[in-house]
């Protein structure tokens, strides 16, 4: 028998450039600021290092030097550990896989207590380098790399191809951009919180059009760290929890960009891997009452709520614009500020998604806090979602 896992503690950095040049003569290591994070996670639990059992790390991105990363850390933070110590590698869906593994060994009865966490620094390392090591290789390096593909340029094409079949605009997609901005005013961790306009969306340069500086997400730091546990754990501490109801998987077998014809603007995986979760939880879109989405550009926002069923397909942009995907709208997405305003650190930022449904479930969220928030679903992504995975969340208090 499987035993089920609530969240009963959690801890981030906030987003920024916190990496130092390599040439500079201090510097800020991970490893020191990803310990603190811990402290105050486990504290925040209330439970004491001693109970954890299994560390389930998100891989730093290859521009960390230290590696075995995640026996350097159990080793620094002094915990021997019973169930497991790894360390996952998954593109944008990282720090998910990550907390997937510290789940199952909870499912498992490996553990208890086990933490979901990891550190991105990547803010100091020089453009050129980032774009041929970390970009432009996501792709196939023999068909897509020669001809410049980037995340970002299929991205475009998603939006153009949207704007093409439901008869959208690009004002009508940026408006996810204001909106994003707007939550990430309230959220002290975002990166960004200075409110914009439709008029500064729209006057920003091009990135890839039609997607300009402000309708994509920006690079920078950060560090996280999930505390897991068995929900006979969550319930005699008597503090308030979030229960995982279900979750759910799937890849549908193309790499970014598919020399099979396929629909495009679909999201197929994050259709089924929501399929998928919503059944484990026993709940459907409807029961939702907020979500925070993996969505690195605002196409991407609009196109994984219609694939969810947050929202009906081809009417994303245009519920977004007319305020129901806000803050007292009646499905708010992305409350954190989404990852054009609160960030993108990327191994690292399904963490902060898990995060942000924490402090709306258990009331934490301050001026940005869903009223009466109960049900949560979570998205993380493998590369233009070819690949997606959900997570149903509930709060108990």
């Amino acid at each position: 028998m499987t035993r089920d896992v609530a969240i009963l503690g959690a801890a981030v950095l906030p987003v920024a450039k916190w990496q130092q040049p390599r040439d500079a003569a201090l510097q800020v290591l991970e490893h020191e600021v990803l310990a603190k994070i811990v402290i105050e996670a486990v504290a925040d639990a209330g439970i004491d290092k001693s109970e954890v059992s299994s560390l389930a790390f998100a891989q730093p991105r290859p521009y960390t030097q230290q590696k075995y990363f995640a026996t350097f850390m159990a080793n620094y933070l002094r915990l021997p550990c019973t169930g497991s110590v790894q360390e996952i590698l998954g593109n944008g869906m990282t720090a998910a896989l990550a907390f997937e593994a510290a789940a199952n060994d909870i499912r498992l009865g490996r553990s208890r207590v086990a933490l979901a966490l990891g550190i991105n620094w990547e803010s100091a390392i020089p453009a050129v380098e980032h774009m041929m090591n970390s970009m432009r290789a996501t792709g196939d390096v023999d068909f897509h790399a020669p001809f410049g593909f980037t995340p970002i340029s299929w991205y475009a094409m998603d939006a153009a191809r949207y704007i093409h079949e439901f008869k959208s605009s690009r004002e009508e997609l940026a408006t996810v951009a204001v909106k994003n901005r707007r939550h990430a005013s309230l959220n002290p961790i975002a990166q960004f919180r200075e409110p914009i306009s439709l008029e500064d969306v729209l006057a920003q340069k091009p990135i890839v059009e039609p997607l300009g500086l402000y309708e994509v997400p920006p690079r920078g730091d950060g560090a996280a760290c999930i505390v897991l546990v068995d929900e006979d754990v969550a319930k005699a501490s008597g503090r308030p929890y979030v229960r995982v109801r279900g979750s759910g998987f799937f890849h549908e077998g193309a790499h970014q960009i598919n020399e099979v014809p396929n629909d495009m603007i679909a999201l197929v995986s994050a259709q089924r891997a929501g399929q998928a979760a919503y059944l484990e939880a026993g709940v459907t879109a409807s029961d939702i009452d907020l979500a925070e989405l993996y969505a690195p550009c605002t196409i991407i926002e609009v196109l994984a709520s219609e694939a969810l069923g947050l929202v009906p397909r081809g009417q994303g942009g245009r519920l977004c614009a007319e305020g129901a995907t806000s803050l007292g709208g009646r499905i708010p997405i992305c409350t954190s500020g989404g990852l054009q305003s609160r960030g993108h650190p990327a191994h690292v930022t399904p963490f902060y998604g898990f995060f942000e449904v924490w402090e709306q479930l258990t009331g934490r969220a301050g001026r940005r806090q869903v009223a009466n928030a109960r049900l949560a679903v979570s998205s993380a992504e493998l590369g233009n979602y070819n690949a997606a995975m959900i997570h149903v969340l509930e709060g108990v208090r």
